[in-house]
């Protein structure tokens, strides 16, 4: 969206307001709920803001907020069994490359398969989570969300893969016919 190079660099006002939606989707599917995901994305803009004269240098803005982002998601204290209210458990509706999330082979393409998805992911440890939401719903390659996370590819092709060995757990148990012969 935002990149310096032969550019003008936009205000952080201007930034902010065009940045919104991208930023906002991205803290949800991070956080799992709309109220968590607004305090998420509200924190990195403060932090963005604050460095801004960093941000508005680098190579790609959207990078650097990215990273500001998921490092805020990664450490916040809060543990998820904390969390009061959970407003929605619907996945933010939006238009990528393909119109679905990312268009990533592997990711599910339709809505409803990733609304069959969506509990599963919510329930990943937060590292993982954070791997999956870069790879399959952000689209970014492993070299790209090594860089984000601040670890090497090693790491993010071993956490992806714990990550997604759990969600095919999930989904097996799900679809394994309960005790009496009804399935859900």
């Amino acid at each position: 969206m935002f990149s310096t190079t032969g550019t003008q660099v936009p205000s952080f006002e201007e930034y902010a307001a065009v940045s919104w939606s991208m930023l906002y989707r991205s803290a949800y599917l991070l956080a799992g709920n709309h109220a968590d995901a607004e305090d998420l994305a509200q924190q990195t803009l403060i932090k963005a803001h604050g460095a801004w004269v960093k941000v508005s240098a680098s190579d790609s803005m959207n990078a650097y907020v990215r990273r500001i982002l998921t490092n805020t998601f990664l450490s916040s204290r809060r543990p998820s069994a904390r969390r009061l209210e959970l407003l929605t458990d619907e996945v933010p509706e939006w238009g990528g490359p393909s119109g679905a999330a990312g268009g990533t082979a592997g990711t599910p393409g339709t809505s409803e398969e990733r609304r069959a998805l969506w509990p599963h992911v919510k329930q990943l440890p937060r590292q993982q989570r954070a791997v999956i939401v870069l790879r399959y719903y952000e689209d970014l390659s492993e070299a790209e969300i090594a860089e984000t996370l601040g670890c090497s590819r090693g790491t993010v092709k071993s956490t992806a893969h714990r990550a997604l060995k759990s969600l095919k757990a999930a989904l097996d148990e799900q679809d394994t016919p309960r005790p009496g012969g009804k399935e859900d």
